[in-house]
């Protein structure tokens, strides 16, 4: 626990700013945790719960000293999709699940950290994550307008939702419509034009007077209703119900560690750059794992760390986690004691403020532009991701983001850069030939260097460019020396492609030689004979030694 490092040595100075940080983000925290509940299948009060057990536990295990934990937009879309599809919203089995889904991804964070696995993290890929989630943002925002029109609508992709909207608009409630429009406005106003007030906590603190005053639910708009006060009890869902719906169950939670833990990290990581200080990836993981699994435990639905709320709350003035665990007191005090004037917020209110919170905190228009300028492709692979939670969900959005992130990974890993190099004049220098055209080189002699790892994925692209350089060439070419610098793993595929390259180029007349390579690259080709195969006269410590060498003999 860093907290028992770090609070015997806490400031009085910072007092002040970590509470006033935590009144801050309690402000912004309320009203989506509200929101969020809802979104995952369950009473609104799972969202509070959520919020006051994810903060004071974070708050004891991270490293992070300015991450707000608690419950989010993303997660709660794929806890929500996973659970909705087989429970209906509010009902006692839908509890169950989502605490399921909580407590299965905090003990999945758990063991990833005591396996030092925090690299898990980077598997999705930037593009890939960015389109993922501004789709969830649309889809969410698409599943909120039914509260705002006081319709009813389902469906499973985000245009069948859309279109049983468009058919239900001449049923809309009106009262609801003009109280749901009326919030919209006003929270978007506000963003725009005073981004430092606390738009959600104005909205919902007009939206109930209005609804008391007015009577509103008189009217017919839909209200929240009645919030039971007092803390949580904790209890654990039935195995037969986890058993029954084991594949949902396993599949929301790896999906969850996956985007939340992404979200989590980018956050903490953004936040000890600009205040100058290390985080701990695996203890961040423990971190997130204890906070969901407590938090599930409670029967509370999954939290993550949040990069708006962080940005509130470094901006301010909180100094240490003493923000969270004053966030976190001020969300048990709601519960316990505001929690009854909550029954009269009209549900179009709280869906205004989930609409407004996930197309300012979701759809990131500037970062999908910045992917578009400087790389086209993984630009069109973030619309795929975006389109494919749009079309088939949010849980299998997730899968297909994995499934594009992987082939990313194989399409980056299996061209690797394999530049020819020379000499610059009157040094000892060998650099990219195509940089420098009147570089010195060799006749005879090519001189290639391969930068990444020589694997399965990349022992063909070797192969090739071996076969490029030699062939068609004036004069012929008769040593080919490989620089190896850029290698820092060979597997046996990549080992065994080596000695084929070697022996086929003998067979056509062609030396290969090495430089540079680490020793943990010739401890496998020693192993497998390679060294052999290529013969130890033709490994070289220095490109430059080798090209001596290479060209006395000659």
């Amino acid at each position: 626990m860093p907290i028992l490092q770090w609070l015997p040595r806490y400031s009085k100075s910072w007092v002040s700013g970590d509470i006033i940080a935590g009144l801050s983000v309690w402000a912004l925290m309320v009203p989506q945790a509200l929101g969020y509940a809802a979104i995952s299948g369950v009473p609104v009060q799972y969202g509070l719960y959520a919020a006051a057990i994810s903060l004071i536990v974070y708050a004891f295990f991270a490293s992070s000293r300015h991450v707000v934990t608690g419950p989010s937009s993303t997660i709660a879309a794929v806890t929500g999709a996973a659970v909705l599809s087989v429970a209906h919203a509010g009902s006692s089995e839908a509890i169950a699940l989502v605490a399921a889904i909580t407590m299965l991804a905090g003990l999945i964070l758990i063991i990833l950290s005591v396996l030092k696995m925090g690299w898990v993290s980077n598997f999705l890929a930037e593009s890939v994550l960015t389109g993922f989630i501004f789709g969830i943002g649309i889809d969410v925002a698409v599943g909120q307008l039914k509260h705002i029109t006081g319709t009813k609508v389902a469906g499973e992709s985000c245009w069948s939702k859309l279109a049983q909207l468009a058919e239900s608009l001449p049923q809309a409630h009106t009262t609801t419509l003009i109280v749901g429009m009326i919030a919209l406005v006003l929270l978007f106003a506000l963003k725009i034009m005073a981004p430092k007030l606390p738009g959600a906590l104005v909205a919902l603190v007009l939206g109930i007077g209005a609804s008391t005053i007015l009577d509103l639910p008189g009217m017919g708009v839909a209200v929240v209703g009645k919030i039971p006060q007092g803390f949580p009890t904790p209890a654990t869902p039935a195995i037969s119900l986890i058993t029954k719906n084991l594949n949902l169950v396993v599949s929301a939670a790896i999906c969850v560690v996956l985007v939340g833990f992404s979200e989590s990290l980018a956050a903490a990581r953004q936040y000890a750059s600009k205040y100058h200080y290390e985080i701990d990836v695996n203890q961040e993981m423990l971190a997130q794992g204890m906070a969901n699994l407590t938090a599930g435990i409670f029967q509370s639905i999954n939290v993550d760390g949040s990069l708006s709320k962080s940005s509130v709350n470094a901006a301010s003035g909180a100094k240490s986690q003493v923000s969270s665990l004053a966030q976190g007191a001020l969300v048990i005090l709601t519960f316990l004691f505001l929690a009854p004037l909550f029954a009269n917020l009209p549900e179009a209110v709280l869906g205004a403020i989930v609409i407004q919170a996930v197309v300012f905190g979701l759809m990131d228009v500037k970062a999908m532009k910045r992917i578009y300028r400087l790389n086209r492709t993984e630009f069109w692979v973030g619309i795929i991701a975006l389109l494919s939670v749009l079309s088939f969900g949010t849980l299998q959005g997730v899968i297909n983001g994995l499934l594009m992130s992987l082939a990313v990974l194989v399409a980056r890993s299996s061209n690797p850069e394999i530049p020819v190099l020379g000499k610059l004049p009157n040094t000892h220098v060998f650099h990219r030939l195509e940089n420098s055209p009147d570089s010195e080189t060799y006749p005879g002699l090519v001189i290639i260097r391969f930068d990444g790892p020589l694997f399965f994925a990349t022992a063909n692209a070797l192969r090739d460019k071996v076969q490029s350089v030699t062939r068609g060439s004036e004069p012929p070419v008769k040593t080919i020396l490989i620089d190896m610098e850029g290698v820092d793993y060979v597997d046996l595929e990549g080992a065994d492609m080596l000695g084929e390259i070697t022996e086929n180029m003998k067979g056509a007349g062609v030396a290969i030689h090495l430089a540079r390579a680490k020793q943990v690259v010739m401890s496998l080709l020693q192993k497998v004979g390679v060294d052999r195969t290529i013969g130890h006269d033709h490994i070289h410590e220095k490109i430059f030694d080798a090209v001596n060498l290479i060209t006395e003999r000659s």
